[in-house]
């Protein structure tokens, strides 16, 4: 239910600002404004205030909007209303009213990130974890546990800005030039290539193929949780052991003690631990569980988690208000210039369809973000604003970027394009539309399938 309630109130608050955006500058205009619609279908509720003109409209779909205008094209018209009518109105104004609803979607995104950096954004510290060998990293010389200050002079204050950068500098093959503080505090510069990057990769976690991943805390062998009835706890461990050898095998970390175990299914262990200051020593047997086609061993226990150690590689960034609003639009700018990037490699085939996606994977994000919370939340509103304002620039038929590409054929030609050619042009875009959403749907329904 919350997946359900966080999709429909985000659709209806993106929906609601981009036909609102087409009204208000419609009625600037004086365009006559007959029907203002969130969803399609069958109305469920209709509203009109006062002796308004327009029609307030809450329909069966919750997957979009529209307004409608009086329009000869569509009806007729009486001749007293004939200056009201869209169609009669000069081409700038149509062209302002169309492109007034991408536009207030990206106001939209400004403003929402404007509240998340007065608020203050959560994000994980920018501090390096360890390098994985024969990777662009590797070779540009960086070391776990430096903190990367800037990319290319861009600052990053957390994980997630390292992540935007470095996507649009791969998508444009940038070699991007890192400055790295130690522990101590001296400071470092290397080098990134980025050019062996495909787009296959792009595909998938693209910061693991360059070999980076953020600093965690180390998870010691220490025992936080056991199961009722489990392996572990039948041979008497207790919560607060640390198990410091197992078949007479060191053991640094938690993840040590866990390949022991798996790699042990049905064979016994002999282990010691260190309970109060006391080294005592046990043995047990792991149970043989079959996972992913794979024998492993389990225990029923769980790590002690250092709670303090992971709160403590979590920052807050904030931004006093003239900040926030030039951050603000540099956020939505660097966003909506990335998506444009990343639809131009599509189109050239440099990057995967695989890229897209359709409302059962939106759905998800907005049921996710929303129980991590309203922060998490508001952030996913501006990301699909800003994802529905470039998407409708796009220059495909009925969308607003295929009527603004209609009407600038007609303020360089000085006439209208011919019925013919408009008629030809929706069907091509219906085309378009239809073949984006199928792949869309088949990528949603095969990351449920495949995780």
């Amino acid at each position: 239910m919350t997946t359900v309630i966080a999709f429909v109130v985000a659709i209806a608050i993106l929906v609601v600002f981009h036909e609102f955006g087409h009204y208000a500058v419609a009625r600037l205009c004086d365009v006559k404004v007959l029907k203002f619609s969130i969803g399609f279908g069958k109305s469920l509720y209709t509203k009109r205030f006062g002796k308004g003109e327009t029609e307030w409209v809450i329909s069966a779909i919750p997957l979009g909007g529209y307004v409608k205008m009086l329009d000869e094209r569509e009806g007729e018209v009486p001749e007293h209303e004939l200056p009201r009518a869209f169609n009669r109105k000069p081409v700038l104004q149509r062209m302002a009213v169309v492109v007034a609803g991408p536009i207030a979607n990206l106001l939209l995104a400004v403003a929402l990130y404007f509240i998340l950096f007065i608020h203050g954004v959560p994000g994980i510290k920018p501090v390096l974890g360890e390098i994985v060998p024969n990777t662009p990293a590797a070779a540009a010389g960086l070391q776990s546990k430096q903190t990367i200050v800037s990319i290319d002079g861009q600052a990053t204050p957390s994980w997630q800005e390292i992540r935007w950068i470095l996507l649009d500098m791969v998508l444009q093959h940038k070699t991007a030039k890192f400055e790295l503080h130690n522990a101590q505090g001296e400071k470092s510069y290397g080098m990134l290539d980025m050019s062996s990057l495909t787009a296959a990769d792009l595909d998938g976690d693209f910061m693991q193929k360059l070999g980076l991943q953020p600093y965690q805390p180390p998870i010691y062998p220490i025992i936080g949780k056991l199961v009722d009835g489990g392996v572990a706890q039948r041979a008497g461990l207790q919560v607060n052991d640390r198990i410091l050898r197992a078949n007479g095998q060191e053991l640094a970390l938690w993840e040590d003690w866990v390949n022991a175990v798996r790699s042990h299914p049905g064979t016994k262990l002999d282990i010691e631990i260190e309970r109060a200051g006391t080294v005592l020593k046990f043995g047990l047997t792991p149970e043989v569980i079959h996972e992913d086609g794979k024998t492993i061993g389990r225990i029923g226990a769980a790590a002690y988690i250092d709670k303090a150690a992971f709160e403590a590689m979590v920052n807050e960034v904030h931004y006093p208000p003239l900040a926030a609003i030039s951050e603000a639009l540099r956020k939505t700018w660097d966003t909506a210039a990335v998506s444009l990037k990343m639809m131009g490699k599509m189109i050239q085939g440099e990057v995967s369809l695989k890229n897209l996606s359709g409302p059962i994977t939106i759905a998800d994000y907005a049921g996710q973000s929303a129980q991590m919370g309203l922060g998490a939340y508001i952030g996913f509103l501006a990301l699909i604003s800003i994802s529905l304002g470039v998407l409708n620039l796009m220059p495909i038929p009925l969308l607003d970027g295929g009527h603004l590409l209609y009407y600038s054929v007609e303020l360089i030609k000085g006439s209208p394009v011919s019925e013919g050619l408009w008629e030809a042009g929706q069907k091509v875009g219906i085309a378009l539309l239809v073949t984006m959403m199928a792949f869309a749907l088949y990528n949603d329904i095969s990351r449920l399938i495949l995780g």
